[in-house]
């Protein structure tokens, strides 16, 4: 213990250093989006390649890891540098490794991901394409809203969407649930999906009604309880919502995707407008998850049993996305699809190439927004 303490307070020495002002002058590319106020790196190149820096002089070894390492060469100020490979459009996760130990950049903003608090990086998007960019339109609000679930014995929150003109209004807007994925939790939708600039830019060119969108956190034992039981009857005394079936829609990514089936499976007289983000139910269940309620066999039998015909009465829309065949939920999402066949249940399905990241949700949510409450 003591020697991993010496360890990290050596690696923190080290990268607070990176902490110090940079100047501007001569540098190539742009600062990232997510770089903390007055920091220059990492920096963007044209071509989406990023440039990382961090001074730590006594450093033996130092990477940059954004999924694959780079190796950075020491310099002359005991700094060290490297230049990656061009990067994928969007958000992606990032640490930097000094002598084997994973840190956060202190010079860039940190996200809950991976189960832990990690580096965020934002490549830019191609010329033109603004879909996610803050604009100047009408902008609506983020509230972090605490309440205390029966489920969970506990405090709990979320973080709640509301539009432009939200205050003023007099009549009640229909409610989007929407769920993050595994090892993230209700802070993802809003920070890493951008979800109300996407929603913002949308509803003022008119390709998305006004809607509320309440994230929540996913990270319950009894996730189906908890959103019956506790968050929508939160949601709809707390803000001007809808309580018809067609006025709420529930959705997700990965692990928030599950959920969102396991919940429609049973209650899909609740809600009118369903979204699976690069999810299915496991195709296997991995060993690690037996035990946990993981039994997709009882949930495909009271789909047999309610009959196709039954969802497709209920769901005005039922749209499932996935990050082409590099998602690591592709082939679970296409055996349940295929069942879905088999029961007769109609869905629309739209693949985006990215693989199980956050570019591809962006994607997701721009895409079913404009698909429901119509």
């Amino acid at each position: 213990m003591k020697k991993f303490t010496i360890l990290s307070m050596m690696c923190l020495g080290a990268i607070l250093a990176t902490a110090q002002p940079q100047k501007a002058e001569n540098l190539p590319g742009t600062p990232q989006m997510w770089a903390i106020r007055g920091a220059q790196y990492p920096r963007i190149l044209p071509d989406h390649s990023v440039v990382f820096k961090v001074i730590a002089p006594t450093a033996q070894t130092v990477q940059a890891d954004l999924g694959k390492k780079y190796d950075m060469t020491k310099q002359a100020d005991g700094s060290w540098m490297c230049t990656t490979e061009p990067q994928t459009e969007g958000f992606h996760y990032y640490a930097i490794v000094i002598d084997g130990v994973r840190v956060n950049d202190p010079m860039s903003e940190s996200f809950y991901g991976c189960s832990q608090m990690t580096s965020g990086i934002e490549i830019p998007y191609a010329d033109g394409d603004t879909r996610f960019a803050m604009k100047d339109v009408p902008h609506g609000a983020v509230q972090m809203k605490r309440y205390f679930s029966t489920t969970a014995n506990d405090w709990r929150r979320m973080y709640v969407y509301t539009p432009a003109g939200y205050e003023e209004s007099k009549s009640k807007l229909p409610v989007l649930y929407l769920m993050h994925g595994g090892g993230e939790d209700e802070r993802g939708w809003s920070t890493q999906g951008l979800t109300d600039i996407i929603l913002d830019n949308l509803i003022a060119e008119g390709k998305a009604p006004k809607m509320v969108i309440a994230m929540l956190d996913g990270n319950t034992n009894d996730f189906e309880k908890e959103l019956l039981n506790d968050c929508i009857p939160f949601v709809e005394k707390s803000f001007k919502v809808r309580s018809d079936k067609d006025g709420r829609a529930l959705a997700g990514l990965s692990m928030g995707g599950i959920q969102t089936l396991n919940t429609l499976v049973y209650h899909y007289d609740m809600f009118g407008h369903i979204g699976v983000f690069s999810s299915g139910w496991w195709a296997s269940v991995p060993e690690f998850m037996k035990g946990q309620g993981m039994d997709n066999e009882k949930y495909y039998s009271e789909i047999a049993k309610n009959g196709g015909e039954a969802y497709n009465k209920a769901f005005k829309t039922l749209f499932i996305t996935m990050g082409g065949k590099e998602d690591i939920a592709y082939n679970n999402c296409q055996i349940m699809m295929k069942r879905f066949d088999q029961y007769g249940i109609k869905y629309e399905y739209f693949e985006h190439p990215g693989g199980h990241t956050w570019p591809v949700w962006r994607e997701s949510i721009y895409q079913f927004a404009q698909r429901i409450f119509k």
